[in-house]
């Protein structure tokens, strides 16, 4: 998880790494070079999204790797795309010395798990999930905040790819992909801490926007996740993330930017939170969808927001 700095990774930013939430470059020659590098040729990709056609026609490339993102019940079961590589969210792709789920790792380790996964500065990233679009966008963003933007979700993820009659194949064990080049390149401000959440609600040119179910939001639902506290932080919008699709998959940009507007008005300004910053990501992609260019995603989300502890929470519906 990211300290109350905002880090990726929960350090100090370095002078080759500080880069605003909106992706702005902010450091000497060297940063820039290295993110020029992570970055050249991302034009190929349409956008954040991609459609199982864009997919089909290229899954052959050297250069193109598909990434398997699901998680849970969805992890490591049934069928998937052929030659797709595991981007393990419950596994190492987390900071199990953390105290929270689904924690961002390390730069260093970050580095380390793209590169056994092939992953090279200039390779184009697909990432799908089993589950249509859940826990893929957290894939994505993960490898944005690490300074890639070579990336993007599979639109409807495996369902859709079925649906369109595309090949699959048995999900065989684990192979050993070539080791890739890839260099995370941490950005500061899309990964954040209760300290900048904090702010962002007190700022009126922010909105917090929380991508859980309407029941745990208001409290009359339960937490999945054992000893947190029901509600939601003062001054949070609920805006589930299952409302930004439709049939698997993510509604069209004109849609979303009404879906977003209804709730934040005029800020432009977005942090995204959920259970444990997995969903909250689907709604980044729905921001950046929709054409918002400052969003950060609350790493420890409720899962750290709900402990027991001096942070503020309410029940019901926001007043």
């Amino acid at each position: 998880m990211t300290d109350d700095t905002g880090t990726a990774d929960g350090r100090e930013t370095t002078e080759e790494a500080r880069v605003t939430a909106d992706g702005r470059e902010t450091t000497g020659d060297r940063g820039a070079a290295d993110v020029a590098a992570a970055t050249e040729g991302a034009g190929d990709l349409p956008g954040p999204l991609v459609g199982a056609d864009w997919l089909a026609e290229r899954i052959d490339r050297t250069d193109v790797v598909v990434l398997d993102a699901s998680v849970g019940a969805h992890r490591g079961a049934g069928r998937r795309i052929p030659g797709a590589r595991r981007f393990d969210l419950d596994g190492a792709l987390s900071d199990h010395t953390a105290p929270l789920p689904h924690t961002m790792p390390g730069a260093g380790r970050f580095t380390e798990e793209m590169r056994n996964l092939g992953i090279d500065d200039v390779s184009t990233v697909v990432v799908y999930d089993t589950a249509g679009i859940y826990s893929a966008a957290r894939a994505w963003w993960m490898l944005r905040a690490m300074g890639f933007d070579r990336v993007a979700v599979l639109d409807g993820g495996l369902p859709a790819w079925a649906a369109a009659g595309m090949p699959m194949e048995d999900r065989a064990p684990g192979g050993t992909a070539r080791t890739g080049d890839f260099t995370a390149r941490p950005r500061d401000g899309m990964l954040v801490g209760s300290g900048a959440v904090a702010a962002a609600l007190a700022d009126p040119g922010a909105a917090v926007l929380d991508a859980r179910s309407r029941e745990r939001f208001t409290g009359d639902g339960a937490e999945p996740r054992p000893g947190l506290r029901p509600g939601h932080m003062p001054g949070a919008l609920n805006l589930p993330f299952g409302e930004i699709q439709r049939g698997g998959r993510m509604l069209p940009a004109h849609e979303l930017r009404s879906v977003f507007r209804a709730l934040s008005g005029e800020r432009e300004r977005l942090v995204v939170s959920c259970g444990s910053g997995v969903t909250a990501c689907v709604l980044a992609l729905g921001a950046e969808l929709a054409g918002y260019r400052a969003v950060s995603v609350y790493d420890g989300s409720w899962s750290e927001w709900g402990r027991p502890s001096h942070l503020p929470v309410e029940t019901g519906e926001p007043g």
